[in-house]
């Protein structure tokens, strides 16, 4: 993920999509709920990320607002402060000469083509499997292909390697059941396992260190009372 990334800053060509691939990586968004944010649902000022919809494009070329794909898909995301980041310069640098359409009632896409229509996922899907062409091509060691939803996935999974609670990372997920989110735990392999087993190790040192120096601290004579 971080070559490629890299790869995306600093490359002629893809590098204007370079905050929306960090984005994708780094919060875990659906495509489809990505593709239907406003300018309203990013709040810079709290650093929050309002997610209680999707944007959707059949193939009539009917573009349609719908709920999320869950209940527990209507959330909001609290921003690193790189993904902050990431947002204020796709706001800054989002033209102010395009139409601006409504779809169901919203408008403010954060991206549009030139007519003015909100982009789908089949622009990010597509943005993504060039981009990793063009790696390819001046790159000995090849990348695999990578998708929106494998965005998602990586995100997740590294979540998960990190060890972030399962209930918290259900939720910044949007899963419904929380066996979905475990099963991202359970692709985890022994190097993981080692890499626990020492955190684990040095925490326990480190509290064993502060009580160890709480122990030696001297008792003062306020804290008996005589009776």
């Amino acid at each position: 993920m971080r070559k490629f990334l890299k790869f995306v800053h600093d490359d002629n060509v893809y590098c204007k999509y370079y905050e929306v691939f960090y984005i994708l990586f780094h919060t875990g968004l659906r495509i489809s709920e990505f593709c239907g944010l406003t300018i309203k649902d990013i709040d810079l000022k709290n650093r929050i990320i309002n997610i209680d919809h999707q944007l959707q494009r059949i193939g009539s070329m009917e573009y349609h607002i719908e709920s999320t794909k869950t209940n527990a898909g209507t959330r909001k995301l609290p921003m690193t402060e790189d993904v902050f980041r990431m947002f204020r310069a796709i706001l800054e640098d989002r033209p102010t000469d395009f139409p601006e359409i409504m779809v169901d009632g919203y408008v403010g896409f954060l991206f549009r083509d030139k007519n003015g229509m909100p982009e789908v996922a089949l622009h990010w899907e597509h943005r993504l499997k060039n981009a990793v062409n063009r790696y390819n091509s001046i790159f000995r060691v090849q990348l695999p292909k990578i998708t929106p939803h494998i965005c998602r996935h990586t995100y997740c999974s590294n979540q998960a390697k990190a060890g972030m609670n399962p209930k918290t990372l259900q939720y910044l997920m949007g899963h419904s059941d929380i066996g979905v989110t475990m099963n991202t735990y359970t692709h985890l392999g022994l190097d993981d396992a080692k890499n626990e087993m020492i955190r684990m190790e040095e925490l326990e040192q480190a509290r064993k260190e502060v009580d160890k120096a709480e122990d030696k601290k001297p008792m003062k004579q306020n804290m008996f009372k005589v009776v």
